[in-house]
C-alpha cells in the first residue's frame, strides 16, 4: 500500500482515478483548490509547502488539477501567456521541486500534460507552450531527482468523459477512452519507470 496526494481529485479525471486507485489498496488524499481533504492552490507556493508538511512523507503525488485557457493568437500577449502557466506548468513544477524536500524514498510524481505539445491547433498557444515546457522539465528531473524518485507526465488528448465539453472547440480529434487513460495514471504511479511522456492520444 502507498499513501499518493491526488491534486485535482475532484475533477473528471479524478473521480475515476481515486476509487481505482483505492480499490488497489492504496491510501488516498485528495486535493484541491477548493474541495478534497486538504486544500492547495497551485499559483500559490506557501499552499504547496503547507500541504506536503500536512500530508507527510508520501509515496505519490498525482497532478490533474490544471488546464490551459483557449487563447486567441492575434491577441496573445506575454503577460497573458505567463498568467496561463502559473498553475499548469508552474504549479506542477513547484509539487516536484517541493515536494523532493518532504516525499518519501523512491516517491514518484505524475504530471499532465496534453496534446498539444505535439499537434498543433488553433487556440492553444498557450496550452502547447506549457505541454511542452513540462516534457523538458520531466526528462531533465528523472535524472536529477534524489533518493531514488521517479517522475512521469501523462499527455492526454481529449478525454472520451469530456467530448460533450470539448468537442466544438477541438472537432474531429479523436478522444482517449477514459479507463485507457486511468490505465496509464496507475501504471505511472505503481510501476517502475521515469522520464517517460505517455502520448495518451487515443
Amino acid at each position: 500500500m502507498m499513501r499518493i496526494i491526488v491534486v485535482g481529485g475532484g475533477g473528471t479525471i479524478g473521480r475515476r482515478l481515486v476509487p481505482a486507485l483505492r480499490s488497489n489498496g492504496h491510501d488516498v488524499v485528495v486535493a484541491g483548490r477548493t474541495s478534497g481533504d486538504i486544500h492547495v492552490d497551485l499559483t500559490s507556493h506557501t499552499t504547496i509547502e503547507a500541504m506536503y508538511r500536512e500530508v507527510g512523507a508520501v509515496d505519490g503525488v498525482v497532478s490533474i488539477a490544471a488546464h490551459g485557457a483557449l487563447d486567441e493568437f492575434k491577441t496573445l500577449t506575454s503577460d497573458a501567456l505567463q498568467e496561463n502557466m502559473q498553475a499548469k506548468f508552474f504549479g506542477q513544477v513547484d509539487l516536484v521541486l517541493t515536494g523532493q524536500h518532504h516525499c518519501a524514498n523512491g516517491a514518484s510524481f505524475t504530471l499532465t500534460s496534453g496534446i498539444f505539445a505535439d499537434q498543433a491547433w488553433p487556440h492553444v498557444t498557450g496550452g502547447g507552450v506549457i505541454s511542452g515546457a513540462l516534457h523538458s522539465f520531466a526528462l531533465s528531473a528523472a535524472i536529477e531527482l534524489p533518493r531514488g524518485m521517479r517522475i512521469n507526465v501523462v499527455s492526454p488528448t481529449m478525454i472520451g468523459d469530456s467530448v460533450a465539453t470539448f468537442d466544438e472547440h477541438f472537432p474531429g480529434m479523436r478522444p482517449v477512452p477514459m479507463n485507457e487513460l486511468i490505465d496509464h495514471y496507475l501504471r505511472c504511479v505503481e510501476g517502475d519507470d521515469t522520464g517517460g511522456i505517455i502520448r495518451a492520444y487515443g
